[in-house]
């Protein structure tokens, strides 16, 4: 899903703001029907990402809330959000001290993203980057103290991969933050998307497989949001699964 979402980068219009993309968060009615009528193979293409995006602004631009509740409590060094969609995580990232690498399989996203960072003021504390996070790309091991995925959303069989690459990328002493849509909220009747393209917290931690030098949690806690994002949502009681890991230093 989106960056690959169908992250629902849910950088919706509830409190999010970089992605959510993960099925990028779903969207609105239109935005919904571009799910229903297309292939479940192309939703993680940047072709499928480019058309969202083209046809106009997607997510709020606000910083996801999970995030903000994980770095609030951190001293700002070295962060990579991937999956960055039109950078609202990447941005109040920045705007907090981090210098940010953001990626997204997205140009179109990673333009909007940039233009909207050098309107923040916070353009020059950003690298933005286009990579495919299903295809080799592998960031560089060990570099960041603050490594995030919000709403990333790819088939389970990929999961566990993709996760370890994330893992590989922090410091000692650095955080991992991957938040992602729970089945009970945004799977089954009214949507295009069955179970089995997401994961409960523990069982991301599960197939992440982190050994005893990383402290994990893993929860799946609730939020309000408007679903689907748009005038037409209704606000009600979401769940994410939300997996933090702190590599001992």
């Amino acid at each position: 899903m989106a960056t690959q979402h169908p992250h629902d980068h849910d950088h919706g219009t509830d409190q999010h703001g970089g992605h959510e993309r993960g099925a990028h968060q779903h969207g609105d009615a239109g935005q919904m029907a571009a799910w229903q009528e297309t292939d479940p193979a192309e939703w993680f293409t940047e072709s499928f990402w480019d058309d969202r995006y083209r046809e106009r602004p997607i997510w709020s631009g606000n910083a996801n809330q999970r995030l903000v509740e994980a770095a609030a409590e951190l001293t700002p060094g070295r962060a990579l959000d991937v999956g960055c969609g039109e950078g609202g995580d990447a941005i109040w990232l920045a705007s907090r001290g981090w210098q940010v690498t953001a990626s997204d399989v997205s140009p179109v996203a990673l333009d909007r993203a940039r233009q909207a960072a050098g309107s923040a003021g916070v353009g020059e504390a950003i690298t933005w980057e286009q990579a495919d996070g299903r295809s080799d790309w592998t960031p560089p091991a060990g570099a960041y103290d603050l490594v995030t995925a919000s709403f990333l959303q790819f088939p389970r069989p990929e999961l566990g991969a993709f996760h370890r690459k994330l893992a590989g990328a922090v410091a000692p002493g650095g955080t991992l933050l991957i938040t992602a849509h729970h089945a009970d909220s945004h799977a089954g009747e009214g949507t295009p998307f069955t179970a089995d393209l997401f994961a409960t917290a523990q069982e991301m931690a599960d197939g992440l497989a982190l050994d005893d030098t990383w402290e994990v949690s893993a929860t799946d806690p609730t939020r309000e949001a408007v679903f689907p994002p748009g005038p037409e949502g209704q606000l009600m009681s979401v769940r994410d699964a939300v997996l933090r890991a702190v590599r001992r230093g």
